[in-house]
């Protein structure tokens, strides 16, 4: 955390470096607040205002419940199924050919998986845990569940089409360091002969 100049007097101004789940967050605790706090974006950055009187566990706990709020208002975080399904759309006419599944949907159930595909049915279901993650990795996961349509295991043939998305790799080192950061341990596999119907649990 650095200390930078106050903008203003009675408050001072700490910069948190971003995670790996949340962007780099601007500090800015003011005496002339008394109990409220508030949390804005400016550019990439979160800009927290909070009372100067917290301190330690009390003001970590404040800030990042004010963030966590915030991150909530992404906008992909808002989006349902009917948006992800279009934007899978979009994805598979860029990389895979045209080949479009039957069905997207957020599930909340994908408790060692980023996302499944079932070729079968050719339906694809994305964990809710990565509305948190920036939409160029949800593109990619996409991609990858995508290319499943065309080759159900993760062949050399498989690889040549999922690849075709330009941040994959990218995407991967983001999500293991995700991972690590949740306590997740993730499952290599990730397709299916057909979807549980009765424990998937749209959100």
């Amino acid at each position: 955390m650095a200390r930078h100049p106050a903008p203003g007097a009675g408050t001072q101004v700490h910069i948190v470096a971003p995670r790996f789940d949340r962007p780099e967050v601007e500090i800015r605790a003011s005496s002339r607040r008394k109990k409220t706090g508030t949390a804005h974006w400016s550019g990439s950055r979160i800009v927290v205002q909070i009372p100067a009187r917290l301190r330690g566990r009390e003001r970590a706990i404040f800030v990042d419940d004010l963030v966590e709020r915030l991150l909530t208002q992404r906008p992909q975080n808002a989006a349902g199924d009917a948006s992800l399904e279009e934007r899978a759309k979009v994805l598979a006419e860029l990389y895979n050919d045209g080949v479009v599944p039957s069905s997207v949907r957020w599930v909340k159930n994908q408790q060692h998986r980023w996302a499944s595909c079932s070729p079968a049915t050719r339906e694809i279901r994305v964990s809710t845990r990565l509305r948190q993650c920036p939409e160029w990795v949800i593109d990619a996961v996409l991609v990858h569940e995508l290319a499943h349509l065309h080759e159900a295991d993760h062949s050399p043939a498989f690889y040549a089409i999922a690849d075709r998305h330009p941040r994959q790799e990218e995407s991967a080192h983001f999500l293991e360091g995700y991972a690590l950061g949740l306590g997740l341990r993730i499952e290599e596999s990730d397709v299916d002969a057909a979807p549980d119907r009765e424990s998937d649990a749209a959100s």
